[in-house]
């Protein structure tokens, strides 16, 4: 067996966001959806970058929150995904590197753009997002850095990236590397419309390669087709041994050994932007989980990282996750 040298390695979308603060003109000038999120091509894509040059670049995704977030905490963190070979694709591999976050996938030499999300923000906190998903879908079972999978204690698994079937082959050939090593394979379902379009492959990857299943509600109840909350988690206690689905103020249900264990929401005085509470929830949960925590704290931890995501605009902590813990008395 590898020695360990990743608390956690994540898999999934590679996405630079882009972030511009506009007037509602601007939205109605390029005909873009206010506070929602359009799929786009490529020449949409290059139209409204050229439309927004002052526009801050952040490495971004959901996977790839997640695991800057476990870095926030002080967890040793790894990052494998799909990025062209350009100037975007060089903004994500700098921005995860400087974050302490080994970023090492090969770039795609020839096809489409590093995938981005071009976000505008209105003067009411609107956020439009616009999302070309460029290379990053592009990712196939050579693309699996097996050295970096066998040496994390946990594998994380970003559902958004399943939409491809290269990439699900990818999901299950990184869960069997992980699984030889003797490691654990955690996944996210990342969205109801993802668990709706992938339903029976997601519960096949549940019940035969998943250790750690997150979900929240919605996706909860459309992984098991029902309108009954309890029943799916019952069902949901039958298909794995460990599973944290969040509720948003209603806190989260943690099923483990034993009865469901639920658990409070951190009070938040303002909610400014929601976007990102599930990744950093994981993130938190995950990490006490790499430290051999009871559930329950690793739940507490889950809230804290959410709680904080969602004081501010972005997707990504502002203070750092391991100053909260130690607030918390849960770290020294």
């Amino acid at each position: 067996m590898a020695d360990i040298e990743f608390d956690v390695v994540g898999l999934g979308n590679a996405i630079v966001d882009m972030i511009a603060p506009v007037e509602d003109s601007f939205l109605e000038e390029y005909e873009i959806r206010k506070n929602g999120m359009t799929l786009i091509d490529e020449p949409r894509a290059d139209t409204l970058t050229k439309a927004a040059p002052d526009a801050r670049q952040l490495s971004g995704g959901s996977g790839a929150n997640t695991i800057a977030g476990l870095a926030s905490f002080g967890a040793r963190a790894g990052y494998i995904g799909k990025v062209s070979k350009d100037a975007l694709g060089d903004v994500f591999r700098k921005d995860m590197n400087d974050s302490g976050i080994p970023f090492t996938t090969p770039p795609l030499a020839e096809g489409p753009a590093t995938a981005r999300s071009i976000i505008f923000v209105t003067p009411d906190g609107a956020r439009s997002m616009n999302t070309f998903l460029g290379a990053s879908v592009l990712f196939s079972p050579e693309d699996v850095q097996e050295d970096m999978v066998s040496k994390a204690a946990i594998l994380y698994l970003e559902g958004y990236l399943f939409d491809q079937e290269a990439a699900k082959a990818a999901f299950v050939h990184a869960s069997e590397i992980a699984k030889a090593a003797g490691r654990q394979v955690s996944l996210t379902l990342s969205d109801s419309f993802c668990v709706e379009r992938h339903r029976e492959s997601f519960l096949h990857l549940i019940r035969n390669h998943v250790d750690i299943l997150f979900a929240n509600e919605d996706e909860l109840l459309s992984l098991y087709e029902t309108d009954d909350f309890d029943a799916a988690v019952e069902k949901l206690r039958e298909d794995t041994a460990l599973a944290a689905v969040t509720r948003s103020e209603k806190g989260s249900v943690v099923i483990g050994d034993g009865e469901p264990i639920h658990v409070a929401a951190e009070p938040v005085k303002d909610v400014i932007d929601t976007t990102g509470a599930g990744d950093q929830y994981a993130a938190g949960f995950l990490f006490g989980v790499s430290k051999g925590l009871p559930l329950q704290i690793c739940a507490k931890l889950g809230h804290i990282a959410a709680a904080e995501v969602i004081s501010h605009y972005g997707p990504r902590p502002e203070t750092p996750y391991a100053e909260l813990a130690k607030k918390a008395a849960i770290l020294a």
